[in-house]
């Protein structure tokens, strides 16, 4: 154990922030169903493509954050402090979003609020490192995950619940005051970093926190397996980024559900997440380091094949079952990206580490709702009155498929190369024994 025994707080108030956060990501994705929310900013119903670059525009901003702002908060601030500011600027731009009016200001919103989130996860990776050792970060790391579930499966039927019984702008307000009323206080409370040189020690000025920048930019891109680690995130966000942002449209339209069926449907494969997050982080702390790309392997073809059935299968509740067991399969490789990178990084290059790999992963991942609403579009014009429904959404999920393919191939080379490098140290280690 590297710190005292009140670590677990804070890994429990990373969960409430990350549960809060995601809530604030995908209330877009619920409103879109919305005709008020959509005349208020000047998008048609049938704009697949524009309704999805809203939450394309959200990631872009994350992942140029998560990318370029991590370091810097991680030299200047430290986590705590960066915490507290990044929920500080992002309650304040949910809290004011209802105010925005048309589409472009809103984009410009998505942006700002991107921007506030990117370094959240980062920090709290940073966190978990300073606090636990390899042998035992799966836990903390699938338990902050799992506020992502957690976020998404409270979110859909509350933003739902407002919207059936208030007017759209009231779920803003509710998440801008989540954020500064329950989240500050929290992180003010419980996340504390360990008084070493490697998280203790601040920058004397702005130019010592720019060279500290760049020195933790430089250890961090000399990561092992760093290019291939960011493959593997990408496409596994593209799919969690995809699925999410679309479900509700999906189960709603192309399904035939009302917005109260909606909401607990949609509700339903995140609590599938939660618990295979912590079950994924249980099962990292019990195999041995070298077997975790096989996590990657199997969960992704379990995505794919559940995925592949739910897009295929007639009756409506068989498919929402099926999302339901994908979002499980993601849930089990979910912690193993935190976990991987932690493994392979210096202590004091982990915020930014994973910044590289998170940010990188998100801006790639951010285009997927909106290639999946121009594919839904495409799809539902060409196909003409003649097709059914949900032929766009069909085709859209569809793509879901390949991000989870390129996963299980990500995971193939993970293994060998670890593979390699056991080989290779192998004879090192018993020559120094002897």
């Amino acid at each position: 154990m590297k710190s005292n025994s009140g670590r677990w707080y804070g890994v429990i108030t990373l969960f409430i922030v990350v549960a809060i956060s995601y809530v604030d990501r995908i209330n877009i994705s619920v409103l879109i169903t919305d005709p008020a929310f959509l005349n208020h900013i000047d998008i048609a119903k049938g704009d697949r493509a524009s309704q999805g670059f809203l939450a394309t525009a959200f990631m872009l901003g994350y992942g140029i954050s998560a990318f370029i702002l991590t370091p810097f908060c991680a030299a200047l601030f430290g986590v705590r402090r960066s915490l507290i500011y990044g929920l500080i600027m992002w309650g304040v731009v949910t809290f004011m979003t209802p105010h925005f009016h048309g589409y472009g200001i809103l984009l410009a919103s998505r942006i700002l609020l991107g921007v506030a989130e990117g370094p959240l996860f980062s920090l709290a990776s940073s966190y978990i490192k300073a606090h636990f050792e390899g042998h035992e970060n799966g836990k903390p790391n699938s338990f902050v995950n799992m506020g992502t579930g957690l976020g998404l499966a409270l979110g859909y039927p509350i933003i739902g619940y407002m919207l059936v019984t208030f007017q759209w702008e009231m779920s803003f307000y509710l998440v801008g005051l989540l954020n500064i009323a329950l989240g500050i206080p929290l992180v003010l409370a419980f996340v504390h970093m360990p008084k070493m040189a490697a998280y203790a020690e601040r920058p004397s000025s702005l130019g010592d926190a720019v060279v500290r920048a760049k020195e933790i930019i430089n250890g961090a891109l000399k990561t092992r397996h760093l290019l291939l680690i960011t493959i593997l995130t990408s496409a596994a966000l593209a799919y969690l980024w995809g699925s999410s942002n679309w479900l509700p449209a999906y189960l709603k339209e192309a399904r035939g559900f009302s917005i109260k069926e909606m909401g607990w449907l949609a509700s339903l494969p995140q609590y599938a997440l939660v618990l295979a997050v912590l079950l994924g982080g249980v099962i990292i702390d019990k195999i041995e380091r070298r077997r975790v790309p096989f996590i990657f392997m199997a969960a992704s073809l379990g995505v794919a094949l559940s995925v592949l059935f739910a897009i295929n299968v007639e009756n409506p509740y068989w498919a929402a079952y099926s999302l339901i067991a994908a979002n499980f399969f993601w849930g089990l490789l979910s912690p193993a990206i935190p976990s991987t990178v932690q493994y392979y990084s210096r202590p004091e290059h982990t915020a930014s580490a994973f910044g590289v790999v998170n940010g990188t992963g998100s801006l790639v991942a951010g285009f997927m709702p909106a290639l999946m609403g121009g594919v839904i579009s495409a799809v539902a014009a060409g196909s003409g009155a003649s097709a059914t429904a949900g032929a766009g959404f069909f085709a859209g999920f569809a793509l879901l498929i390949g991000t989870q393919l390129v996963v299980f191939v990500c995971g193939v080379v993970l293994w060998l190369r670890q593979r390699t490098d056991t080989q290779l140290h192998a004879p090192l280690a018993s020559g120094a024994s002897a």
